[in-house]
């Protein structure tokens, strides 16, 4: 996803959003431990994402204050 789709959704989503990134990582991790992904490069993929919207969800809080 990228940041300027990021910056058009709502608080709630990009907290629903990172909720579900979040689940999604661990689950993919599980997995690649066990048997390997076809494509390890979406762990990667799902760490950026993550590290984007809480980078987003920051930088509202920061403005709101």
């Amino acid at each position: 996803m990228k940041t300027s789709e990021i910056k058009e959704l709502t608080t709630a989503e990009v907290t629903e959003k990172l909720a579900n990134g979040k689940e999604e990582l661990v689950r993919m991790c599980l997995n690649h431990s066990v048997n390997p992904l076809d494509n390890p490069m979406k762990i990667r993929y799902a760490r950026k994402n993550i590290a984007r919207l809480n980078t987003e969800i920051r930088k509202r809080q920061i403005e709101n204050k």
